[in-house]
């Protein structure tokens, strides 16, 4: 068990700040497009980053090798790592295979989480839970921390039962639901969509784009910036940590190619009935992020400066 009884600030006072900003950090899905991001931020404000992975090695902070549905494992790496903050962000995000598998699906996506919930349970340890806009039907859009979630498909069944053990059961908790995460980089062997609409425009290649599916498109660095102030400030509660803007597939597609002056008319328009796809799509599951552009100093970004970053991004990587 993690140890109970080790002093943490619960003050967001700058003084405090600076003290966490020394804290021990663990994160699971490390080497995901998020969890990269976060560690490699953190490691450069001086965090001691643990950062836990299946399979994938992540690039930044200490390595650690473990699966979070197995509870032996997970209890064993809490005990080593004592973290003071755990970022939980490791999960199966396919969301066809989440449907197409769903026992898999239940078992990382929501007894890993009750795993690390259970490991870290009656202790001060700061849980911030990463979860998704997919907990919504999709039926409205703008969705806010308090509206009722109703998700459409089993990916988004299991991230809201994990919401819940979380909250059920952590004693300080964030959750935090992000939308359509991209990066400057590719992260656990996956290309996400910015990098891969990017592709297909420098190749010249056609590509085919829905416009009936509305998000909030999150770019990584802007989410772990916002993470890390949620963990120096010990805010608690659920945040939209996502984009500012709500846009739809295509137009951000459309958006990307106007932002790196490639040819916006290789981007075709087309419906969500022309795929075939095993998991159901919300037509517009697009968050609300007025709670955390009021609360944070470090602003959910509207997609226009979101892809300046990344442009910056994509120019030191080159």
């Amino acid at each position: 068990m993690v140890d109970p009884t080790r002093h943490r600030p619960h003050s967001s006072s700058n003084a405090l700040e600076t003290e966490w900003c020394q804290l021990k950090l663990l994160i699971t899905g490390a080497s995901g497009l998020y969890g990269s991001k976060l560690a490699k931020i953190a490691a450069a404000r001086s965090y001691e980053v643990h950062s836990g992975y299946s399979r994938d090695q992540p690039a930044y902070g200490a390595s650690i090798q473990f699966d979070v549905s197995d509870k032996n494992r997970v209890e064993e790496v809490l005990q080593k790592v004592d973290p003071e903050v755990v970022v939980h962000a490791a999960a199966l995000t396919n969301v066809d295979a989440c449907e197409k598998n769903k026992d898999l699906a239940w078992k990382i996506n929501v007894e890993g989480t009750r795993n690390i919930v259970e490991a870290i349970k009656a202790t001060n340890v700061f849980l911030v839970y990463i979860s998704t806009d997919y907990v919504f039907d999709g039926k409205t859009g703008l969705y806010k921390e308090t509206d009722n979630p109703e998700p459409i498909n089993y990916y988004g069944l299991t991230k809201l039962k994990a919401e819940e053990i979380v909250k059920d059961f952590a004693e300080e908790y964030c959750v935090a639901r992000a939308s359509v995460v991209y990066g400057s980089t590719p992260a656990a062997g996956k290309v996400n969509f910015a990098l891969w609409v990017l592709n297909k425009l420098k190749r010249n290649e056609q590509t085919r784009i829905v416009t009936d599916q509305w998000n909030s498109p999150t770019l990584n660095t802007n989410m772990a910036e916002m993470t890390l102030e949620i963990i120096e400030r010990k805010l608690t509660g659920i945040f939209h940590l996502c984009g500012a803007t709500r846009i739809n597939r295509y137009d951000f597609a459309k958006q990307i190619a106007s932002s790196f002056n490639l040819d916006s008319n290789l981007i075709c328009p087309a419906t969500s009935a022309e795929f075939s796809w095993a998991a159901q799509r919300p037509q517009d599951s697009s968050l609300d992020t007025a709670k955390a552009h009021q609360s944070l100093r470090n602003k959910p970004l509207p997609i226009s400066s979101a892809l300046e970053i990344m442009k910056d991004e994509l120019a030191t990587i080159s």
